[in-house]
């Protein structure tokens, strides 16, 4: 009865998620079936809404639902929690030959989903003390804390540009126009500063770099393939939330997994 039970639900979840309603020899089939296919169509449409508002107003609301639809049937939730669903939008929407007009459109959507991500981090409270170990370590040993849902974008478009105008009115879309035209680049660093979500354009060898550090490079490392004015960097990382701390060396970490604090002089 229980193997019966869930191969009825296994059938069910197929009959869901196919592109196209199973046909009248299908175990599930009928009106019923319609009504749950359009209830789930209706909740992609609302979580993808969610995660990527710009995206939607660069398709229009029709474009956008098919989109999500179409979405839903390739890529289907894994979770139950859909607002954890929608992460492979921008690799499908780069596969859609029809959307070949707005060639920016799948970074702006690699941008909105990483903004999604962090409003949903864990907040992360700085840890001061250990700072002290940039004076007592090389920085090849060290590795920095960066603020929890931290990542970077790097896009050949104006991503940001693009985001602002939509979300903001600032700057105009005119001047987005411009610079979609002349073939602005943007680079733009999404963090958490406490419960606060921040983003802002940085220069391509400051994305580089913080992008080596989010990669789980050490300091000395993300410093040698970027060279960049460290301290600078790290006052103002640290000012703006950015960096929360620094971990400890490898071999200062305890049998039970504790890191002791920083030696006193």
């Amino acid at each position: 009865m229980i193997t019966s039970l869930a191969q009825r639900q296994h059938e069910l979840l197929d009959a869901l998620l196919q592109a196209r309603p199973p046909g009248p020899d299908a175990p599930w089939h009928g009106p019923g079936l319609g009504a749950y296919r359009a209830n789930a169509h209706a909740h992609a449409e609302r979580a993808l809404l969610d995660a990527y508002p710009v995206v939607a107003a660069l398709l229009g609301e029709a474009a956008f639902q098919a989109l999500a639809r179409a979405l839903w049937h390739h890529h289907p939730p894994e979770r139950g929690d859909l607002s954890e669903w929608g992460a492979a939008l921008a690799g499908f929407v780069a596969a859609q030959s029809e959307l070949d007009g707005l060639p920016y459109l799948s970074d702006v959507a690699r941008l909105e989903w990483t903004l999604h991500l962090a409003s949903r981090a864990a907040d992360a409270a700085p840890d001061a003390a250990s700072f002290a170990w940039l004076e007592r370590e090389p920085p090849e040993r060290l590795r920095l804390r960066l603020a929890p849902g931290t990542a970077i974008v790097r896009s050949p478009w104006p991503v940001l540009s693009v985001l602002d105008a939509h979300l903001h009115g600032d700057p105009d879309f005119a001047t987005v126009a411009r610079r979609l035209s002349d073939g602005v680049a943007e680079s733009v660093r999404v963090w958490r500063q406490g419960p606060s979500l921040r983003l802002t354009p940085i220069d391509d060898t400051l994305a580089c770099f913080e992008a080596a550090l989010l990669n789980g490079h050490t300091l000395g490392q993300a410093l040698d393939d970027t060279p960049i004015d460290a301290l600078s960097w790290l006052g103002e990382a640290v000012r703006s939330g950015l960096c929360t701390g620094v971990a400890p060396p490898p071999d200062a970490i305890d049998n039970e997994g504790e890191a002791p604090c920083p030696p006193t002089p």
